[in-house]
């Protein structure tokens, strides 16, 4: 099963190849990693998105916690939670396509940023099922390149991930 996992951890040198080392040594895979600072310039927030039976995750989550780094784990995938993804497409854009893709952009609520004579460049946000149907949506042979961020995700209302 899939599961987000968000941590709060000190903002320093090393601390991200620590959480990756730990992954790597236990076989572990990431399908994704976002991380940035919080709104506290000391702490970073990691998202993690991994696979694995409920017993692979409790014992990643109890891993987590042991690492000195790590001030808080959360596993968003087991309550309510909001979650996104970043993608830029950059898709061939000739002729009749243009206007094709210009509508499919605005379906999907996609921005075209950036246009050349030859291609558009789009850029969408939302649920990776989403971003996964837009690709479909308009043809894999139009796609040059396209670039994920992975998922972000923050739990609903009062679920919050904090010291």
């Amino acid at each position: 099963m899939r599961h987000i996992i968000s941590l709060l951890m000190e903002n320093e040198a090393g601390a991200l190849s620590r959480v990756a080392g730990l992954f790597s040594a236990r076989g572990y895979n990431i399908e994704s990693l976002t991380v940035a600072p919080t709104e506290d310039p000391t702490l970073s927030r990691m998202t993690i998105v991994t696979s694995g039976s409920d017993a692979v995750i409790d014992q990643i989550n109890k891993q987590l916690n042991k690492l000195v780094d790590v001030v808080a784990v959360m596993d968003l995938s087991e309550g309510d939670h909001l979650e996104r993804e970043l993608m830029l497409v950059k898709v061939r854009a000739l002729g009749e396509d243009r206007e094709e893709l210009k509508r499919m952009a605005d379906i999907f609520r996609g921005r075209i940023i950036d246009v050349s004579t030859d291609t558009y460049t789009i850029e969408l946000t939302g649920a990776r099922a989403k971003l996964d149907n837009f690709l479909e949506a308009i043809g894999r042979e139009l796609i040059l390149e396209t670039v994920r961020t992975g998922a972000s995700g923050i739990g609903r209302g009062e679920r919050i991930l904090k010291l």
